[in-house]
């Protein structure tokens, strides 16, 4: 029996779970810049992520949905195209990964991925323009109409 024409790990899940587990590794490692899991998760996701990473370059609302439904999470949707992708000056190659030796449980290959390019949160803070807050305007009170009565057919015959 061969393997031609499959892609992807199956991890010895179903679907649904495979989905939801590269999911959350992928938003973990937007949100943290450095995760360590096992060596074919790493590999597995730098895949999706770095995919992400160029639709989140291109820029545009469309590619923004994009990637909101692939991740199910608008705010590391929005950490992603906003504060990350304008950071990275590569064209491709976005995540490193490194070996970080054996789980102690059942000795499976661990591995850290990362982003290749320093990512900072504070100069991407300051690089937003402040809005200048307004005082609060105080209304001028207005007049209520009285509520008019509606007649119902008793009332009229």
């Amino acid at each position: 029996m061969h393997r031609h024409g499959y892609k992807g790990r199956k991890f010895g899940r179903e679907t649904d779970q495979r989905l939801a587990l590269t999911r959350g590794l992928m938003c973990s490692l937007i949100k943290y810049q450095s995760i360590t899991t096992t060596l074919a998760r790493a590999k597995e996701i730098r895949r999706t992520t770095e995919k992400l990473v160029t639709l989140a370059k291109k820029g545009g609302l469309s590619n923004r949905r994009l990637i909101i439904s692939r991740l199910n999470d608008i705010e590391t949707a929005a950490l992603l195209v906003d504060i990350i992708a304008p950071q990275i000056k590569r064209d491709s190659g976005y995540l490193k990964i490194e070996r970080a030796g054996y789980r102690r449980g059942d000795n499976a290959e661990m591995g850290t991925i990362s982003f290749v390019d320093e990512i900072s949160f504070e100069e991407a803070k300051k690089a937003e323009p402040k809005k200048a807050e307004e005082p609060a305007k105080k209304a001028a009170p207005t007049k209520k109409a009285p509520a008019k009565k509606t007649a119902t057919k008793k009332e009229d015959k």
